[in-house]
């Protein structure tokens, strides 16, 4: 199932949003390759993380 930017993972729901909508790219083209949804959304977490150190983004929303 595609995931997009209102209907995503729990686990990527601390994530600001465009580290989110990364992992969101990143997991739905890995399910587009065969990919299962647990797989994906672990590697795509992964890069995803990767992708906002490398653009200097806040990775996780912070707690009040």
């Amino acid at each position: 199932m595609p995931w997009n930017k209102d209907d995503y993972p729990d686990s990527l729901k601390n994530f600001m949003a465009p580290v989110r909508n990364k992992a969101i790219e990143i997991a739905n083209a890995l399910l587009e390759e065969g990919y299962e949804e647990g797989r994906a959304i672990s590697i795509a977490t992964a890069q995803a993380k990767e992708w906002g150190e490398n653009h200097e983004k806040q990775i996780r929303k912070k707690n009040h």
